[in-house]
């Protein structure tokens, strides 16, 4: 069978159609000749996704954003995407709108959660969500510290009123006053410092033989130490103690009477008589003042001498 010449036409023309749809729909992502799954998600805001964004589950590239259309009245975004990968999960996973650098567009990444009562299917339409970018986390990190500042700089502009309201003309001039006091108090100890080193330069010498004689009683010292370290204090402290027993053993007997201190000590017939003895010693003497003559003869020329003679005071 002849094919004429218009059905080469016609055929020819058909498959440039083909390859025109199917160019078309490759350069948009789409591929006539593979098994996809067709998925929704709901966005107010896509912050900026674009058709043929990928899609990505845990940083694995499965399909492309296929298209995007206004859901309603109120703005509402629904995107179309396709999976080209038969990776299952539930109608209970999220879809996230996240940025892949800070120079480059957003994509979408699929949080899967495994359920397999509950798997999706194309068709369903899934939960979606955005993450916040770079400038978002920073801006909300700064949040806090913007408030700390806020609060910081608020007390400060308190403080520095009140400052200013402390600060009147009376004030400054005791300020003022102070501060000429200070500078000829630091002028006087400026006076006295250099006073001080003057004294203590022409007293050097003596100030180096004191330490030198302070050093040579410090080794004086330690050397006394080592001497008394030597010293056996047990023999000492036995000595001391064999000595104190012995008094004790001795004021025992002069309590008890034995020995001459013993008897002198607890003897009352003894120490009455001494006692007598004493006064009669003090008459005797008392007796000699008075009346020498009865005691003492003195002669000259070898004259007897005359018996005594009482007074009738002696006699009474």
């Amino acid at each position: 069978m002849k094919i004429t010449k218009e059905v080469k036409t016609g055929l020819l023309a058909i498959f440039a159609i083909l390859l025109l749809i199917y160019g078309y729909s490759f350069l948009k992502g789409s591929d006539l000749f593979s098994s996809e799954r067709i998925f929704y998600v709901s966005y107010n805001n896509v912050s900026g996704l674009a058709v043929s964004a990928p899609v990505t589950i845990n940083g694995y590239a499965i399909g492309q954003v296929k298209d995007i259309e206004f859901e309603n009245e109120k703005g509402s975004l629904l995107i179309t995407f396709k999976l080209n990968k038969d990776f299952e999960f539930s109608k209970n996973s999220i879809v996230r709108i996240y940025s892949t650098s800070v120079i480059g567009g957003n994509a979408l990444a699929i949080i899967p959660t495994i359920d397999k009562n509950n798997i999706a299917k194309s068709g369903d339409t899934l939960k979606g969500e955005i993450e916040q970018g770079m400038l978002e986390s920073l801006a909300s990190g700064l949040k806090p510290l913007e408030n700390r500042i806020y609060k910081t700089l608020s007390g400060l502009d308190t403080l520095l009123h009140n400052f200013n309201s402390v600060l009147n003309n009376d004030t400054k001039d005791n300020l003022k006053e102070a501060i000429v006091s200070l500078n000829k108090t630091m002028k006087s100890f400026e006076g006295a410092s250099s006073d001080l080193n003057s004294l203590l330069s022409e007293n050097k010498p003596k100030l180096d033989s004191t330490f030198s004689y302070l050093e040579t009683t410090t080794s004086n010292l330690a050397s006394f130490s080592d001497s008394l370290a030597q010293v056996d204090i047990k023999a000492m402290a036995t000595n001391l103690e064999a000595t104190l027993e012995s008094f004790d053993a001795i004021m025992k007997k002069i309590d008890n009477g034995e020995g001459s201190i013993g008897k002198l000590v607890n003897d009352e017939k003894l120490y009455n008589n001494l006692e007598a003895a004493s006064k009669e010693l003090e008459e005797l003497l008392r007796d000699l003042k008075e009346n020498p003559k009865r005691y003492v003869h003195i002669s000259v020329f070898g004259k007897k001498a005359k018996d005594y003679e009482s007074s009738e005071t002696e006699k009474n």
